[in-house]
């Protein structure tokens, strides 16, 4: 894989070289282009930690991914460019649920003038990378908050809006070992969310479209609005909003299908109240 395929998947024309500015243009570029989804763990592919795999799938195809795969794409393409760039483990509700949830995120630290927190995996997070510095970080009318816990964590808050809410990271090497356990886990628990529940989802500035089973969301700091996809409409929606198109979208329609009757019944789109990812 060519740096230059990956630039031209996420459309960024701008300077190539390790300076802030460049960070940031591909940061934005990468977030308004490339999805948060999980159709492979839906259809029981398995995911990875391979390179060349996550190459061909979100730059060739191309598809989405989750953090992992994104997280490792997005590291091979500064580390083209010249950036220093660490790979941390993370842990989404960390904060509800204690160290059993490290391993299930990863972000990324770059270091220029001062060291940089690059994250594009929770679906809807920072457009921009933040300093690792405590304080609050607004980017139009979303803020972002960083947090120096006691224990030598960090700690992020995600905007108001945003799911999920928050994760803790130390400043240190990922643990990869940990990480493959939570990707299992993740893929293949019956206790797992992404495992249950075929999850989309793409920012724009300061807005996130989320197709979550059947429930279509554009949520925006002035409100959000809803409405529920047909089987005619999935891959079209998928194709149009997303970018997505996969060969067996098809095949996955009577597990969302039931998957949203089991959650929802017949409750019409603005009787759901779902503010999850």
């Amino acid at each position: 894989m060519d740096l230059s395929d990956y630039l031209a998947r996420i459309g960024y024309v701008g300077s190539v070289a390790p300076t802030y500015s460049c960070l940031a243009a591909i940061h934005r570029a990468h977030a308004f282009s490339i999805p948060y989804e999980n159709l492979d763990i839906i259809l029981g592919r398995g995911v990875d930690f391979d390179l060349e795999r996550i190459q061909t799938k979100l730059v060739s195809n191309p598809r989405g991914g989750w953090c992992y795969e994104t997280h490792i794409l997005l590291e091979w393409a500064l580390r083209e460019i010249g950036f220093d760039v660490l790979t941390v483990t993370g842990g989404i509700y960390r904060d509800r649920r204690g160290d059993e949830m490290l391993g299930n995120h990863t972000a990324l630290l770059v270091r220029l003038d001062q060291v940089y927190l690059a994250d594009l995996g929770l679906g809807d997070g920072i457009r921009d990378p933040i300093p690792l510095v405590e304080g609050t970080y607004d980017q139009g009318s979303l803020s972002f908050r960083l947090e120096s816990l006691p224990d030598g964590y960090w700690r992020f808050h995600n905007h108001p809006l945003a799911r999920p809410t928050n994760f803790d990271f130390l400043e240190a090497p990922a643990d990869w070992t940990l990480l493959g356990r939570q990707n299992h886990f993740q893929q293949t628990d019956s206790s797992s969310a992404l495992s249950a529940n075929f999850v989309c989802q793409i920012m724009k500035p300061e807005s996130v479209t989320c197709l979550t089973g059947r429930m279509l969301r554009i949520k925006t700091a002035s409100g959000t609005t809803k409405s529920l996809i047909l089987e005619e409409e999935f891959e079209d929606v998928l194709f149009r909003i997303f970018g997505i198109y996969d060969t067996e979208l098809r095949s996955i329609w009577p597990k969302v299908a039931a998957r949203h009757e089991q959650l929802f019944g017949q409750q019409t789109a603005d009787q759901i109240d779902y503010t999850d990812f």
